[in-house]
């Protein structure tokens, strides 16, 4: 897991996150980060690659690649265009999806969606949200694999869940309540 020294970007994330979901239980928040350090190492970014050879790379209906960005590497107008809504920016994530990048629209995106299960699965359709997954206060293996689905299908689900359960371990030894 984290095995190195963390930069300021990171330590404000993090931060960001915690007051931002100063209302979540303890597994949420613990897969939350779990998240973000998958994804994005705790600091927003664009997705490796910018989605090379995936459809999303190309522009869409705004002119701008819909590669990921972000905490949780939004991908595709869709998604976009329900941060910009959910955030009430009117407009401004969709003239620049780049916006994403902002460390605090980047752990709003993470907790509103997450929260909402506003992603919803390419395949499916189906919408997975935190309370669907993680109901109770604590998170177990099985719940955090499947949790995986808010974001991203089972892609990585084991090794997501198994950083869900250390990064619990941490937040219950640091009192979080």
């Amino acid at each position: 897991m984290l095995t190195r020294t963390l930069d300021q970007v990171q330590v404000d994330t993090i931060n960001a996150l915690l007051a931002a979901a100063a209302h979540w239980s303890l597994s949420w928040l613990a897969y939350g980060l779990a998240t973000a350090w998958h994804e994005a190492r705790l600091k927003p970014i664009e997705e490796w690659g910018k989605g090379k050879g995936r459809p999303y790379a190309k522009p869409g209906k705004y002119g701008q690649s819909q590669h990921g960005r972000g905490l949780v590497q939004l991908t595709w107008d869709r998604n976009y265009e329900w941060a910009d809504r959910a955030l009430g920016l009117k407009g401004a994530l969709l003239k620049d999806f780049d916006r994403a990048l902002e460390p605090a629209i980047a752990v709003a995106i993470l907790v509103k969606g997450m929260e909402a299960g506003a992603f919803a699965c390419d395949r499916t359709g189906a919408r997975h949200s935190l309370p669907r997954h993680l109901p109770g206060w604590r998170g177990d293996l099985g719940q955090f694999a499947e949790a995986r689905r808010i974001i991203n299908g089972t892609d990585k689900a084991a090794a997501i869940a198994a950083l869900a359960v250390r990064f619990q371990h941490a937040l219950e030894k640091g009192g979080w309540a």
